[in-house]
């Protein structure tokens, strides 16, 4: 009941409907935001695996329905917010009033996905504006630029973090699925990672390194790809860290303040690999971490990992 957004990764969509059957006994009401995408999975024998974040005791947690909006058919709510911090479910083109689908390309269902995103905001009190943090899944990397060209349009300035991988959905009829997580903060800043040599890095226009918004950090995913390492999952995997390490820095920020992960692996046989590397970087009280078997957009991309931090 603490439970505020859940990520479900299933090996396979079609056990879709028998997860949900299980997964709604632990949630009678007010279900947490949730997504669900289809991924390899770490263990050979594994099904499912699931990540959440939870509300300590005491704390706010409302639950987020947009006016004129029917009630999820599947068991999770549209927003859960507790305080300043919104948690948006995973979001495709669906028609929010009587849950149809909305057809169309790339370019349509990210549009429709964002304006959902939109109501969902407003019924809470936020905008656009106060998103910190995105997850985007698409079905085919081809399709990203395509996603970029009207996700871009929704963050004018200072974009949220994100990490956009490809995953399978949980119908063949869509081809992305966006989650976000916003913050109602005055005081919120974009990082720009800096470049190794200590000189500014170049913002992206489709996001941020990281959003620093009071006394948390939301990290993009990132990647380490050089000449010397596009067969080497270790190498990458350093590479990524070090990029986070300088971002986490520029925040003022440093590794035992993260507290969340998240690795995503083109190739879940790399696990042992990237491990090496991010044991180098993280020792003892690990953050929370997902791993699961994706796509990366980069056609070198071995590993991709993205972080959240707190003081």
């Amino acid at each position: 009941e603490n439970a505020a957004s859940v990520y479900v990764y299933l090996k396979s969509a079609s056990d879709f409907q028998a997860m949900n059957e299980v997964y709604k006994t632990y949630f009678p009401k007010d279900p947490p935001a949730r997504t669900t995408v289809q991924t390899n999975l770490v263990l050979p024998e594994g099904l499912i695996e699931i990540s959440m974040i939870a509300i300590p005791d005491g704390r706010e947690r409302k639950a987020i329905h947009p006016p004129g909006w029917m009630k999820s058919p599947n068991p999770y709510s549209y927003g859960i917010k507790s305080g300043d911090t919104l948690f948006l479910a995973g979001l495709v083109s669906r028609n929010g009033k009587d849950n149809a689908v909305v057809g169309g390309d790339i370019k349509a269902q990210t549009r429709t996905a964002m304006e959902n995103a939109g109501e969902i905001l407003k019924a809470a009190g936020m905008t656009h504006a106060d998103v910190v943090s995105s997850r985007v899944y698409i079905t085919d990397t081809a399709m990203f630029q395509d996603m970029n060209s009207v996700y871009r349009t929704y963050f004018p300035k200072d974009p949220p973090a994100r990490a956009t991988v490809r995953a399978g959905l949980m119908g063949p009829q869509f081809v992305v699925e966006i989650t976000t997580v916003a913050v109602k903060g005055p005081a919120r800043e974009a990082i720009t990672t800096p470049n190794p040599d200590g000189t500014a890095g170049r913002q992206s226009p489709n996001l941020s390194s990281a959003i620093r918004v009071g006394n948390r950090l939301y990290l993009s995913g990132m990647l380490g790809i050089n000449e010397a390492n596009k067969s080497d999952v270790k190498g990458q995997a350093r590479e990524t860290l070090a990029s986070l390490g300088r971002t986490l820095k520029a925040a003022g920020f440093d590794r035992d303040h993260v507290v969340d992960a998240v690795a995503y692996l083109t190739d879940v046989k790399n696990f042992s690999g990237m491990n090496e590397a991010y044991r180098e970087v993280f020792s003892k009280d690990f953050p929370a971490r997902a791993t699961v078997g994706v796509g990366i957009v980069a056609p070198d991309g071995l590993v991709e990992i993205m972080l959240t931090a707190v003081k």
